[in-house]
């Protein structure tokens, strides 16, 4: 292991409030080994953004790690040439200018069909948009349009909770396994026609690419792992701080503020991608701190993005904050792919919508809102009244 200074942690504080312990970490250990993750952390933001873009030293190539393990070998997990292919691959679906001229007006009419099904009254809106949304717009991008939302968010869930089972519960790595099986089922079942009528979709153009059907799904998987449990979460979670923060609400409804502004401070506020692991390929050295080979790092993104050298009161939600030095998408090589179509879906369509559409909204008090993880950080529930 690293020759970084020792830090422990209570893994249950941890996840229900990270940031005062990344906090102490920054002042005092800004890379320190953790022995309850097993893992050297990474918390200042320019340590994380030079090492980001080392891959020859921080490799995302991780034969071992649990994303490889029980996902399947994706573009996530590869460096250089062999990132670069499966990523040119992909982009035909997820590039700016088709999100904008396909996706977005599909993205709209998957909010209009949900929102009109709302009721007035006392909702989750976790349960009752974010996660139907997020869904119906995960299963056009992906292809998978023969399963339902829930299936979607189910094996969004069990993956990333596989992946981040760094404590190895066998339970949770049994609804890893699930899920996965889940996807290879539905991949097969709409295949045959996917062959003979390929769309823009994420399976239509890696199949149209030539890549190799393992490679298929296991960046299938990847963008459901991400591109189903991210969106619900920011979406419900920005719905939410504007809720609590009321002025900066009406910085964005009198039009001051943009709903991506709003979206991307949301985003470095609780980073739902809150870390990324490297493995260390050759010997390296930062400072005073040394590094093994192969040992795993954990880039702590949530981190960064409260990093007092870069963000003044970066515990403040505040939406007329400079965002650009945000790493919430990451940063190098491996920015988040989907980046586009996730703030076409939740700035572009679902944020204004639910504004649009509900006359009145404001969180219950019968219920505590509740947030929780580290490595993906966001909220449980959100219960709401909702008047037309």
């Amino acid at each position: 292991m690293s020759t970084a200074p020792r830090i422990d942690i209570d893994p249950d504080t941890f996840w229900a409030d990270p940031y005062p312990m990344l906090a102490r970490m920054r002042k005092e250990a800004p890379i320190a080994f953790v022995p309850q993750l097993g893992s050297t952390l990474l918390t200042s933001r320019d340590d994380i953004s030079i090492s980001e873009k080392q891959i020859d030293v921080f490799s995302s190539h991780q034969p071992a790690g649990l994303m490889n393990r029980l996902m399947g070998h994706n573009m996530m997990r590869k460096d250089g040439e062999a990132h670069l292919v499966e990523r040119r691959a992909m982009f035909p679906t997820i590039s700016p200018k088709t999100v904008k001229a396909h996706w977005t007006a599909l993205f709209q009419a998957h909010a209009d069909r949900i929102l009109e099904r709302i009721e007035p009254g006392r909702i989750d809106f976790m349960r009752d948009f974010a996660l139907p949304f997020s869904g119906e717009c995960l299963k056009s991008i992906t292809g998978l349009t023969n399963i339902g939302f829930e299936d979607m968010d189910a094996w969004s869930q069990g993956m990333i909770e596989g992946i981040a089972n760094y404590a190895g519960d066998p339970a949770v790595e049994a609804r890893c396994h699930a899920a996965t099986a889940g996807i290879d089922a539905a991949i097969d079942d709409i295949l045959p026609v996917m062959r003979k009528h390929p769309d823009q979709s994420i399976l239509g153009v890696l199949l149209a690419s030539g890549m190799a059907m393992e490679s298929v799904r296991a960046n299938v998987k990847l963008a459901i792992s991400g591109g189903q449990n991210e969106p619900r979460k920011a979406i419900a979670g920005t719905v939410w701080a504007l809720l609590t923060h009321p002025e900066q609400l009406d910085l964005v409804l009198r039009g001051e503020v943009s709903w991506l502004q709003a979206f991307e401070e949301y985003a470095r506020w609780i980073s739902p991608i809150g870390m990324s692991p490297r493995r260390i390929a050759r010997p390296w050295t930062i400072r005073d701190v040394s590094f093994e080979l192969d040992e795993r790092v954990f880039l702590m993104f949530g981190s960064a993005n409260r990093d007092e050298k870069h963000f003044e009161r970066a515990d403040e939600f505040d939406v007329r904050r400079d965002t650009t030095k945000s790493v919430a998408f990451g940063a190098g090589p491996h920015f988040c792919a989907g980046a586009f179509a996730s703030r076409a879906m939740i700035a572009d369509v679902a944020l204004p919508a639910v504004f649009a559409r509900a006359g009145r909204i404001e969180i219950a008090g019968d219920e505590e809102v509740r947030i929780g993880g580290w490595a993906f950080r966001g909220l449980q529930n959100l219960p709401v009244k909702w008047r037309h």
